[in-house]
């Protein structure tokens, strides 16, 4: 049975997950996974990237900002999920159960599916509405508010759209984003070409931000720590596509030149977007670069694109959930569990203006759980567990398997988490987005990964090995 059918089975009985794939089931080597990753890059999140990084800094910094924040969580992220999923065939919260034990990794599943994957629904869903507002503003000459009813109804029907599609299952997904990739390629290029055409590089470099705070070495840090976080953002969905990878050459390069290469190209365009146009937000830059036409043309095209970046999320947390949520969604249909997991941001998609024009906050608080959690699954699987894991022990019940920690939960894990978000809170406030006098020159992701993965070495080393726990003898 190929890889493709069986994940089309997984629709039906929510097995995909608990198996690991062959080598002979795998599909993608290193080019088809490059052109997967560059598909999931130039998502339209990468424009609004872009836009937040224009707030603190200009066009010089904001690329140096880019390309560091970028490098360092993409690097990490390539490294863990995807090095284990690839080496194993296994699903990335499967092989977490090494980590938290198996009832520790499902209730990080449906946490992040849940709140995560819902949040990013809502932002996307929003920026639909942007799109299509500004559309009717321009093609009908109507002056629709931009954090009015009209949005929210229209990110509704984003939504409404995307259950649509999920419910249908692997097919509707996989034909969808056939189209997106593309398409998304074309219009980063046209902007950049318009851009770079109708301002000059001095020009552009000569550009303020928009709501820089005075310092500009803080405001350098911050641009830094969002693509930090931006980076670590891609966590919860890239093990479960290197897990398709051929090898693990095949899973480690290609995120390097898909998520860095590609988002920090998008980025990039996104923030000398938001400079030249004196907005952070992408729904505003299509028709003034590309006139009234081509420009109306651009915006419907990037709200069908946000569209099909719900999807292929949300698709992504079911198999996740149909695979390893246990009795929660066992016999849950699949159209009931698409529902469950889009309810949330049909919600918060009636609160336009706190949700969307909040990116920065938004990212932060994904990084506070993400960036430690990839730091403690790094330590464990390359320090602790020297790249090895006892497969038939992942899949086995907590009492049998070695992974069992202590009724499926490793709390060495768990306090190393929460020392890590911690530090990052402490860092940077991620309510008032308030920065501590060492932000300045720690940022707070970078700290996060270091508290959380020195913490569980230590714990790990001198408390759970020495109980016999965890099999890490």
């Amino acid at each position: 049975m190929s890889a493709n059918t069986r994940e089309a089975a997984a629709v039906d009985d929510g097995t995909l997950n608990e198996l690991p794939l062959l080598r002979r089931e795998r599909i993608w080597g290193f080019w088809s996974f490059s052109s997967v990753n560059v598909g999931l890059a130039i998502a339209t999140w990468a424009f609004l990237q872009g836009g937040a990084v224009s707030l603190y800094v200009g066009a010089k910094a904001g690329i140096a900002g880019i390309v560091v924040g970028y490098g360092i969580s993409t690097l990490l992220v390539a490294l863990a999920p995807c090095i284990p999923s690839a080496k194993y065939g296994i699903e990335q919260f499967v092989a977490l159960r090494s980590v938290f034990g198996a009832n520790g990794a499902r209730v990080l599943m449906i946490a992040m599916s849940a709140l995560l994957a819902a949040a990013w629904s809502a932002v996307l869903a929003i920026m639909c509405g942007h799109a299509l507002v500004n559309v009717a503003d321009q093609a009908l000459g109507a002056h629709l508010d931009a954090s009015g009813p009209a949005v929210s109804l229209i990110a509704l029907a984003a939504v409404v759209l995307c259950w649509f599609v999920l419910a249908r299952g692997p097919v509707s997904v996989e034909w969808v984003n056939k189209i997106v990739a593309p398409g998304l390629v074309l219009v980063t290029a046209g902007m950049l070409v318009l851009i770079l055409t109708q301002v000059s590089w001095a020009q552009l470099v000569s550009i303020r931000p928009m709501s820089p705070s005075g310092d500009p070495h803080l405001d350098f840090m911050l641009a830094v720590e969002l693509n930090l976080a931006g980076g670590f953002a891609w966590w919860p969905n890239v093990g479960n596509l290197a897990r398709l990878t051929t090898g693990i050459r095949a899973a480690f390069w290609p995120n390097l030149l898909g998520l860095f290469v590609t988002s920090v190209l998008a980025a990039v365009v996104g923030s000398l977007a938001a400079l030249a146009l004196s907005s952070e937000d992408p729904t505003k830059w299509m028709v003034p670069l590309g006139g009234v036409v081509l420009g109306v043309i651009a915006l419907a095209f990037v709200g069908f694109a946000n569209i099909t970046s719900v999807v292929a999320q949300g698709y992504s947390s079911m198999v996740a959930l149909k695979g390893g949520g246990g009795r929660l969604v066992r016999g849950v249909p699949w159209p009931v569990l698409a529902g469950a997991l889009l309810l949330p941001a049909a919600v918060l998609v009636f609160f336009p203006e706190a949700v969307y024009d909040n990116y920065s906050r938004f990212v932060s608080w994904g990084a506070i759980l993400l960036a430690p959690l990839c730091s403690v699954q790094l330590v464990d699987y390359f320090v602790l567990r020297r790249g090895r894991l006892r497969v038939r022990d992942l899949y086995l019940p907590s009492r049998e398997s070695c992974y069992g920690f202590w009724r499926g939960f490793n709390p060495a894990a768990i306090i190393a988490v929460a020392a890590g978000a911690l530090s990052y809170a402490l860092l940077l406030n991620p309510v008032s987005y308030e920065p501590a006098p060492a932000f300045g020159y720690l940022t707070a992701s970078l700290p996060s990964v270091v508290v959380s993965g020195a913490l569980h070495y230590a714990l790990t080393r001198w408390g759970v090995r020495r109980l016999g726990r965890g099999g890490y003898r």
